[in-house]
């Protein structure tokens, strides 16, 4: 393998795939034994993966620079080109459902590559092609918008995520005007992102109804391969956040407005957790990097291989720049199996929780694609693949003091604390989704209302200080996945508890919980949901108790790391 940077990209010759991936597929079904069969099965998966990964590095270098004209087209092309190959993954859906070696390919895969295609097989449908054509033109204007949104903010241009460290600021008058800055980018963009919205929204109810489905929350979980649990689960869960966790991170919320010995809390107040200036990582892109990488060597011999990888070939780019798409995330290249690590770094303690986070998903990728036999079982679906993440941000306390200094007992406390105050944001943004696509007819301005009325149940601490935009409920439109990757967001509340329990673990055991948590890892997709969280020794968030019970051992450990701060 060569460094990202040199990684050569060329245009994916589609029309050869079709060509080379018709002939794989004959040969799969003609095979007259199991060897046959798997041969031909396992060269399919290469030739996918070299698709695959073309069609990532272009990815990633589109979202690194959204002006890049090269790659603007290339990602056109790809988002346009890429729905008309929906044929080729059907038939090898119709093929290994059909084989007469179904139980020898079970015997040696799983069952889940076979459930996943059975449960899919009628949304491979070809009518649905000019939608998701659309859908995709549709995203790709709405990244582009996002990523041209900047101001000039006491002399420095900012974008969306350059103005979030101003709002951390001890000074509350340089809060309130970031604020307000922020709140005027999304203002004036509102209407181009309403009606990017409302189409996709027609769109994605359409996808639904055109293969006879009558809500698109049934087809995104079905495409998502979420299928071991059902809407009602789903309801379930938010009703035990509501019941248990509201009230603690209202506590918390309370807790914190007195510590910054302010009247009212307003948006902009909630992420300064200490009046003497939230705790911000030292050093600068380079030295973390050098840090983080002295962290995974002490934490494991695993993590220590994977990070020396990740340097070796510089498979990051951290840093915010102009036109850069927004957010963060990891990606894998499949035939080289090299995770790569995108993000904006604002010099705030979340370019900490990136090398944690989204490190997560990368040691996964890595470790995964290392044990599992195929790419269909490197990763496991959202709602387990943010268990990876999110538990690594825990696991990663005791190094914490490498890239805070003094201030690490700060820290964890605010990032443990965050990690209970943020679940009912996202089980906000998922019940705004649930409505959305309930009554998809709904006008934006009914869509403002649905935001707003959703907010005095799951945020009934927040305050817009007279914001009209905003307290009309103009903040669903800053959630980029609402757009992008629709009822993702509810996974991040799932993966936390599970999170959570693998943290306590930890501490009462910690080679136990390690172990555990690396048992998940190299596990992948190897199995479903339910059967993942079994190899990992979590209990469902959707069991009766489940919240409660976790939320009772973060809460003690919540109270230790506060006796910290008062010493």
């Amino acid at each position: 393998m060569v460094k990202f940077s040199e990684i050569k990209y060329v245009r994916p010759d589609l029309e050869q795939y079709k060509k080379d991936a018709t002939a794989l597929l004959d040969r799969i079904e003609n095979a007259k034994s199991y060897a046959e069969m798997k041969q031909a099965y396992l060269e399919f998966d290469k030739r996918q993966g070299e698709l695959n990964e073309a069609c990532t590095v272009a990815y990633i270098r589109n979202t690194v620079n959204k002006s890049d004209e090269f790659y603007d087209a290339e990602i056109k092309f790809i988002d346009e080109q890429t729905p008309t190959l929906m044929p080729i993954s059907k038939r090898m859906s119709q093929l290994l459902l059909s084989s007469p070696f179904r139980k020898e390919f079970e015997a040696e895969y799983g069952t889940i590559i076979n459930e996943s295609c059975e449960k899919n097989l009628p949304l491979q449908d070809e009518r649905l092609i000019p939608d998701m054509q659309r859908e995709n033109e549709l995203t790709q204007e709405y990244s582009l918008i996002a990523a041209k949104c900047k101001t000039i903010f006491r002399g420095e241009e900012c974008n969306l995520y350059g103005l979030l460290k101003h709002m951390n600021s001890t000074d509350r008058v340089e809060r309130k005007e970031a604020f307000i800055e922020w709140s005027k980018l999304y203002e004036g963009v509102s209407g181009e992102l309403d009606r990017i919205y409302s189409e996709l929204v027609e769109i994605r109810h359409r996808k639904a109804t055109t293969v006879g489905m009558n809500n698109y929350h049934d087809f995104a979980l079905i495409s998502s391969d979420h299928f071991d649990y059902t809407k009602e689960d789903l309801a379930n869960f938010k009703k035990q956040v509501v019941e248990v966790i509201v009230p603690i991170a209202a506590k918390l919320f309370e807790e914190q407005k007195e510590r910054l010995g302010i009247d009212v809390l307003n948006w902009y107040d909630e992420g300064l957790i200490y009046p003497e200036g939230n705790a911000t990582p030292q050093g600068n892109k380079d030295q973390m990097i050098s840090w983080a990488n002295e962290m995974y060597h002490e934490l494991s011999a695993e993590t220590g291989e994977f990070f020396d990888f990740m340097c070796k070939y510089e498979l990051f780019d951290l840093e915010t720049k102009p036109n850069k798409h927004l957010g963060g995330y990891m990606t894998l290249l499949d035939v080289c199996k090299a995770p790569f690590i995108f993000s904006n770094f604002n010099g705030t303690s979340a370019d900490v929780d990136v090398l944690t986070h989204e490190a997560g998903h990368a040691f996964q990728g890595y470790v995964g694609s290392r044990t599992q036999p195929v790419s269909a079982l490197y990763a496991s679906t959202s709602d387990i693949d943010e268990i990876h993440s999110m538990t690594m941000e825990h696991l990663t306390y005791p190094w914490m003091d490498k890239f805070f200094g003094e201030n690490v007992d700060k820290f964890r406390y605010a990032h443990l604390s965050e990690s209970i105050k943020v679940i009912p944001y996202l089980c906000a943004v998922d019940e705004f989704q649930c409505r959305v696509y309930d009554k998809p007819q709904m006008t934006a301005e009914e869509r403002y209302q649905a935001w707003h009325d959703i907010e005095t149940v799951y945020l009934p601490w927040r305050k817009y200080d007279g914001n009209a935009f905003l307290e009309k409920g103009g903040f669903w439109m800053q959630k980029q996945h609402i757009f992008l990757y629709p009822f993702y967001y509810i996974d991040y509340a799932l993966a936390q508890i599970c999170a959570h329990q693998l943290f306590a673990k930890v501490c009462e055991n910690k080679e136990e919980g390690w172990n555990d948590y690396l048992r998940l890892c190299k596990a992948g997709g190897q199995t479903g949901y339910l059967g993942l969280l079994k190899i990992a020794g979590v209990k469902s968030p959707f069991e009766d108790g489940t919240v409660k019970e976790t939320m009772d051992k973060i809460e003690k450990q919540l109270e230790i790391f506060k006796s910290k701060l008062d010493k």
